[in-house]
């Protein structure tokens, strides 16, 4: 489904009030002045409310998404869209983007 484009400033969370951030973007390709995000890329999470063991199985440090771009590739991988899904570890819970530009899409 198209979807826009993930770059480096986007608003993404976990469900804890996490903000999750790219360890890297690919610098080569813009979108709105920023380096667009590609699927390998994990993502670090900070600031999770989760409780740390025992009390639960957080807090999110880390997501790797599972889904992208079936036909935009930026460096040979595919980029993150609006829709893509990723997993946070240790929680296992997804993220969820809360802002992102829009004037490029891609499917």
């Amino acid at each position: 489904m198209p979807g826009p484009i993930l770059h480096q400033g986007a608003t993404v969370q976990c469900p804890h009030g996490g903000r999750a951030e790219p360890s890297s973007a690919f610098p080569r390709v813009l979108v709105g002045g920023l380096p667009v995000t590609v699927q390998p890329v994990p993502y670090r999470v900070t600031g999770c409310a989760l409780a740390p063991p025992p009390a639960a199985n957080g807090p999110c440090a880390t997501a790797a998404w599972s889904t992208a771009s079936l036909r935009v590739l930026a460096g040979g991988t595919p980029v993150l869209l609006a829709d893509s899904r990723a997993t946070t570890v240790p929680s296992g819970t997804p993220l969820a983007v809360a802002a992102v530009q829009q004037r490029v899409v891609a499917s």
